[in-house]
Formats: C-alpha cells, structure tokens, sequence
C-alpha cells in the first residue's frame, strides 16, 4: 500500500486538525461495514475523504450480526433472485480475492429428525441445490465453497456429536461463508481506505449534515468544528433518519446466545435448526474460531427510540435456548449461556412482519444533495458502498473513475495463507508474522488470556487498529466482552496495552 494503514490516537489527532482546513470531496458518516467500504470505495477513486463515526469503528450493527457472508438461500425461497445472485456474487468477492484471510467457507447441517418430514427435507435439498447454482453463476470455485449432500447419519454424528440420536436418519450438508469476526472485516475496510489516504476519524459526531459538509463534535475533547465536503454520504444505518428525516427505518432485532468453549463436545460444523411453526426459518449454531459457538437469530420489531447498544431481552434467550435442545441429546440449561448480544437490522420500512421484509439496499438524495443508504445486510456491503460513491459523483460532479473495489485486497489479506491453522494466521491475514514478532518484545505480551487473545494482539490494536479504550480492545478488537467474567478477567491486560512503552 502506498501509504500507512495504522490507525491510531497520533494519526487520529494529526487528520482531526488537517481536516479543519480542507475541503474534502466526500465525506462520509457511519463507520459501520458500509460506511468504511464507502470510504474505501472513495479512496481507491482518488478522492479526498473524510470518514467520522460518533463512537468507534463497527459500533453498531456490523459487529452484531451472525459473522455470516452467505449467498442469499433465504431471498431465493421469497423470489428474490436479484438480491440472491448480489449475495452470491459479494460472497465470491471475499473469499477469492479481497479478504480471504478473513471469510472461509463453513459447513452447515440441517439434522433430519422426526420434525423435518420428507417433503421438507427434498424441499430444502432442492433450495441448497439452486443455491449451488447461484454459486456456479457468480463464478466462484467449487475449491472455494464445496457443493450439498445429503449425508447418513453416522457422518452427521460424527461432525455434531451432540445431536440427538433418537430418529435421526441423517442430516443435509450444506456450505456457506463465515467470517473470523464481522467486527474485525470494518478494521480491515477502514485501516485500507486510511492506506489509500482517507481520514477515518472515530469518536466525531456529526451533529448536523448538508450537503456540503458536517458540523462535528469531536467527543473526546468536546471541541466542535465543521469538516467541509463536495459531497456527503449518511451510512448510518439504523441511525440514517436522524441525519436525513425522510428516511422510513422498521428496525428488527436479531439476538444471539454465546456459549462457552466445550459447551456443545464435538461440534465442528455448524447447524441449521428448523423453527417450529415456520416453513422457511432456521435458528443458526455457529461454532467460533475461538472455541464460543453463538447461536441465533432472533427477528423481532423494534419499536421507539433507536439505542446506542441494543440489549437481548430474555425472552429471546429462551426462545433460542428452546429451539436448540429441540436437536440436542442433552438439552442445554440457562445457567450453559455465558452471554447474549443482540443487533437491529437496518430494515426499509414496509408492510408485514420484519422477517418478511426485503433486504434490498436503496439510496436517497436529499434536497441539499445528502446521499444516504440504507438497509441491505453485510454480505453486500461492497455493492452498497460502490453505489452510494457513484451517485455521490453524480450529486457532486465529481471527477473519478468506476469503483476498483472487487478486486481490492484488504490489509492483512497479501501474504496471508489460505488454509493455515493458526490462530493468528485467521485473524491478521498477512499481518500475523509481526504480531507474533510482537509477542516476542516481552513475556506478558505472548500470555493467553480468555478467548486466547494475548497481550501483544492489544498492543497491536491501539498501535494499528484505532483502539482507543478498553470497550474498543475487548468488545470490538477482540470480542473478549461478550462474556462479561471474560470481560472482567481481560481489564488488566487491556489496560496495560494502552499504557504500553518499550523498554
């Protein structure tokens, strides 16, 4: 990359006083997976951005969703083919060529009991095989995301020890795309638009938006100041009708449950479970590099206010908990959920229930030349950022050539070995040999803590990665703080990261 894509609080400082005297071409608010592709998108370009986000990179919806990049299956079984093939297409995208280190191919099992009839059965195998073609069509190798079987059911044991044997006559094998952390791919989108000289700037919040430019408050000084721009795009998602009133958001919560390491022995691959009651919903089971399996996903309304962190209610977990040990041999307890999370979806506001509700992405242009996006998911955060940039070149008249994103590579993917069993290797890509040479400066620095994350991958975070406090280290860098004892036994390590000097 021509120029640095560190993140940190002397860069942070250095762009919030460069940015005071310019005027950028596009400035973009939300550092979401949107917002930073937009920024990307941007920068590739040759344009001058800005990027602000009032809190921290991936502070909101994108860090909550199921660490999912999949191809669209469900919008097929709707007769939404446009947004099914876009899904498999961004899918292709980030396993071949922009971010393989971070997205790789998982394996599902749909297990047949004596809930799934037949007829379900063949209906879903149907599904996973037009699916299949999806994956032919968007050109992405069959090396890459391997085809569905149906599989006996000793194979099904032996991939998911834990289900329950009584009546299981085997399971549907399915593959899809998986990412290490959805929190960690925003890093790496916003650390290569910062490569590509944009100013991405966390903790600024844009108090009000025109179309040539943001009052902003910078949060941590309280220091407010205008950043001027030719164009400006609003990528704050749930949030999006605070900046652009005309905006109609139907948020929809989806919870999930996180369960600790050797909680469910012998899953390796992950688990589709039917619903009762729902002919085309499955809750999902998805065994983590970490060891945590999480297990959702709730889709309930959300009425009122938008808050900052969205909260799991409880009657989320038992839902989610029910339908689990309607699979296992040996149901699950409350007292077996280490901890919940839950995100709300950035839906368009429509008729019907929000589980029925396209995820189609749309773009509006207020008066005064605001572009803003809305809805879609993460699987196609790409497509979505390439055309909220076209049409913030159109608004501003701006000169630049198509977007060069689709074959981008992010930070951390050049180098990175597909395949490679490290832990490290899953998570920094290329990056991980100087992480490991980290590790090396002092003994604290190669300690595991929960979840196996060590001092130095801290220190690497407020170095490289834009951490500024401890909520950035442990529950957006490294995810630690989705079990709250795991969260309380990392503060002294996260602590001692952001006071760190070499010796």
């Amino acid at each position: 990359m021509p120029l640095n894509s560190s993140l940190n609080a002397a860069r942070r400082s250095r762009e919030l006083a460069e940015v005071r005297d310019l005027v950028v071409d596009v400035l973009v608010v939300g550092l979401g997976a949107t917002g930073a592709g937009a920024a990307l998108d941007a920068a590739s370009r040759g344009l001058t951005v800005a990027a602000i986000d009032a809190h921290d990179l991936a502070f909101g919806t994108s860090r909550w969703s199921s660490k999912m990049i999949h191809g669209g299956l469900r919008y097929l079984a709707r007769g939404q083919v446009g947004v099914a093939y876009e899904s498999a297409v961004e899918r292709g995208i980030l396993l071949g060529r922009t971010a393989p280190h971070l997205v790789r191919a998982q394996p599902y099992l749909l297990p047949l009991g004596p809930a799934v009839s037949r007829r379900r059965e063949a209906l879903v195998m149907a599904g996973y095989r037009i699916g299949d073609g999806l994956r032919a069509a968007a050109r992405t190798p069959r090396r890459l995301l391997p085809g569905p079987a149906r599989i006996p059911a000793a194979r099904a044991l032996a991939l998911a020890a834990p289900l329950d044997r009584r009546g299981l006559r085997g399971a549907l094998l399915s593959w899809d795309g998986r990412l290490t952390d959805d929190a960690r791919l925003v890093v790496a989108l916003a650390r290569t638009a910062a490569a590509l000289g944009a100013r991405v700037l966390t903790r600024c919040r844009a108090l009000e938006v025109t179309g040539d430019g943001a009052q902003v408050r910078d949060e941590l000084t309280g220091d407010s100041f205008a950043i001027r721009a030719r164009t400006v795009v609003n990528a704050t998602g749930v949030w999006a009708a605070g900046l652009h009133p005309g905006v109609r958001i139907r948020p929809s919560r989806g919870t999930h449950l996180v369960l600790r390491p050797r909680t469910l022995p012998g899953l390796t691959a992950g688990l589709h479970v039917p619903i009762p009651g729902e002919g085309n919903r499955f809750a999902l089971v998805l065994p983590q590099p970490d060891g945590r399996i999480y297990v959702g996903l709730t889709d309930e309304p959300v009425d009122g206010p938008v808050p900052d962190v969205p909260q799991a209610p409880e009657q989320d977990v038992t839902f989610l908990l029910g339908v689990l040990n309607s699979v296992l041999e040996t149901p699950l307890r409350r007292a077996d959920v280490a901890g919940a999370y839950a995100g709300l979806r950035p839906l368009l506001a429509a008729e019907g229930r929000t589980a029925d509700l396209s995820r189609k992405h749309a773009l509006l242009t207020s008066r005064d030349g605001v572009v803003t996006v809305v809805g879609g998911k993460l699987t196609t955060y790409r497509r979505m950022a390439e055309e909220a940039v076209d049409r913030a070149v159109s608004v501003g008249g701006l000169d630049a050539g198509p977007s060069r994103t689709a074959r981008l590579p992010l930070v951390g993917a050049a180098g990175a070995e597909r395949g490679a069993p490290d832990r490290l290797t899953g998570r920094y890509g290329g990056e991980a040999g100087a992480v490991r040479a980290l590790m090396a400066a002092e003994p604290w620095l190669a300690e595991p803590g929960p979840t196996g994350v060590t001092g130095a991958e801290l220190v690497w975070a407020v170095r490289h990665e834009g951490a500024l406090d401890v909520d950035d280290l442990l529950d957006r860098r490294t995810r630690i703080g989705l079990v709250p004892e795991d969260r309380e036994a990392a503060l002294p390590a996260a602590r001692a990261a952001l006071d760190y000097r070499p010796a």
